[in-house]
């Protein structure tokens, strides 16, 4: 907080010399940089609080549950130097685009989903990992939503590849099928 309270008495101060104007700018210039890493920090403690995102706007001087997300998106560090805030924002819209239409291809072609679930759960006679994934895809065959079997069915196509080429090769073909279908959504 003195450094704070340095730059405010500098900015107030109109006879305040240059080098104690440059030292408030090099000031401003850390406080800054350390704000701008505490934002997406406390946004994501928000999230994982639960809260909103249309009650985190406000608290960020933003309009709208979309602009609180972007600012998020912008602020975000992602562990690279080569991608902007801009560019994140636009790799999650085609990430959630992509989502998207994963989910719909599989509603879409549920009947295919739900023979070849039913296929794979069939299957007996794997070792213990093999027979704990093919359980997976039997619980998700059991649920409403017929896109919750594309990871499952996904995660034990190398379980089968050995004993069960035919299968892994059919799950292999959605799988090319919904990366088609990402890939549509986001080009």
């Amino acid at each position: 907080m003195a450094d704070l309270a340095l730059v405010s008495a500098v900015a107030g101060h109109e006879a305040a010399g240059g080098e104690d104007v440059l030292a408030a700018l090099s000031l401003l210039r850390h406080i800054r940089d350390e704000v701008a890493q505490w934002e997406p920090r406390l946004i994501e403690a928000a999230r994982a609080a639960g809260i909103s995102w249309a009650r985190i706007a406000p608290a960020l001087g933003v309009s709208s549950r979309q602009a609180a997300e972007r600012r998020y998106l912008r602020l975000r560090p992602d562990g690279t130097t080569t991608s902007t805030g801009e560019e994140r924002v636009r790799a999650e819209r085609d990430r959630r685009a992509g989502d998207r239409a994963a989910v719909l291809w599989a509603r879409e072609n549920a009947a295919l989903l739900r023979r070849l679930a039913a296929a794979v759960g069939a299957v007996d006679g794997l070792g213990r990992d093999a027979q704990r994934s093919i359980d997976h895809v039997t619980d998700a065959l059991g649920g409403a939503d017929t896109a919750d079997l594309l990871s499952p069915l996904a995660d034990a196509s190398p379980y089968l590849r050995e004993s069960y080429p035919d299968l892994a090769d059919r799950i292999a073909a959605v799988g090319d099928q919904v990366d088609r279908a990402r890939h549509d959504a986001g080009a």
